[in-house]
């Protein structure tokens, strides 16, 4: 059977399903972030609290460590140094916002790509629960996005 087997397919449709496919309750994570410039990004509603933009690099974050438990890959290999939450912005600029929306839809396609080369057998023994986590995972954050942009608008 090759590589785009079924099982390869629904896990593709797993990881996808918080990220960038539409979905019954609202904005996906991707579209969730459609729209917003640095300056709302790097809002923080509170201090001490996160603003969007370091939910969406946590987010890339997570995408990779999915990734890296597929693959063996060693730890420390992500873009940024440190891990799970990544103090934002370091340079307020929207050149800067974009790259690290681009930092996240990257991480989202290597977890595609690892998925995707995944024989059936390999599929069939990955625990969902990390692939169904990482779909929960944006779509919880894109929830938390969608409050905060809410409270943008109001602050």
């Amino acid at each position: 059977m090759p590589a785009n087997s079924l099982d390869s397919k629904l896990l593709l449709q797993v990881i996808d399903s918080g990220y960038v496919r539409k979905a019954w309750h609202g904005p996906n994570l991707k579209q969730s972030l459609r729209g917003v410039a640095a300056r709302d990004a790097a809002w923080r509603p509170a201090p001490g609290r996160h603003n969007i933009w370091e939910i969406a690099v946590h987010a890339a974050y997570w995408k990779y460590v999915v990734r890296r438990k597929l693959t063996g890959e060693p730890r420390g290999s992500f873009a940024l140094k440190g891990s799970n939450w990544f103090k934002r912005p370091l340079a307020s600029t929207e050149k800067a916002w974009q790259e690290d929306r681009k930092l996240l839809e990257g991480e989202h396609l290597k977890l595609r790509e690892a998925v995707a080369a995944l024989g059936p057998a390999q599929a069939r023994q990955i625990p969902w629960s990390i692939l169904y986590g990482v779909a929960f995972h944006d779509v919880y954050h894109a929830g938390q996005i969608r409050l905060l942009r809410r409270l943008r608008t109001r602050a």
